[in-house]
């Protein structure tokens, strides 16, 4: 089997979707995925891109991907936030998210960030497996507060 690992380009964000879609069928939240493909498109390839990706193709087919952005931490300066990582479920297994985990550490490397951070659910066993390999720190204490979009509009 040959992975073609490569930057993610417009024509992969309804492909990329699909494997959202995935995720959070996977993380029992199908219902929590509302950004559009126009949207989706938008903040990766439009005139403000706030995203950048690796895809991870097999025989032509985007199997699954890397998407993070640059978050800037007042304590520890620019670092990458992976936001999301997904290798489709028929293709786990195979080396992939290992192909795609260990480009985003070269890349966070060569851009000089001062870290790679992101979440992962305290139930998903292969995740967290998958990232103790690399002896990541997974924290405690922090819990996770957000403002949904109707809560903005309301305010």
């Amino acid at each position: 089997m040959t992975v073609n690992l490569r930057v993610a380009v417009k024509e992969d964000c309804i492909r990329m979707l699909e494997l959202v879609n995935e995720l959070a069928l996977y993380e029992k939240a199908p219902k929590e995925v509302t950004v559009t493909l126009e949207e989706f498109e938008a903040a990766g390839f439009g005139e403000k891109p706030v995203w950048k990706a690796y895809v991870a193709e097999v025989g032509g087919l985007v199997v699954g991907f890397a998407l993070y952005y640059i978050r800037f931490s007042t304590w520890k300066g620019c670092r990458m936030y992976l936001e999301d990582f997904i290798v489709t479920e028929t293709m786990r297994g195979r080396g992939i998210g290992k192909l795609l985990f260990d480009q985003l550490i070269i890349e966070a490397k060569e851009m000089g960030f001062s870290g790679m951070v992101w979440q992962v659910l305290d139930w998903n066993e292969p995740a967290l497996n998958f990232y103790a390999k690399y002896h990541a720190s997974i924290e405690t204490g922090w819990l996770n507060a957000a403002l949904s979009k109707d809560q903005l509009l309301n305010y």
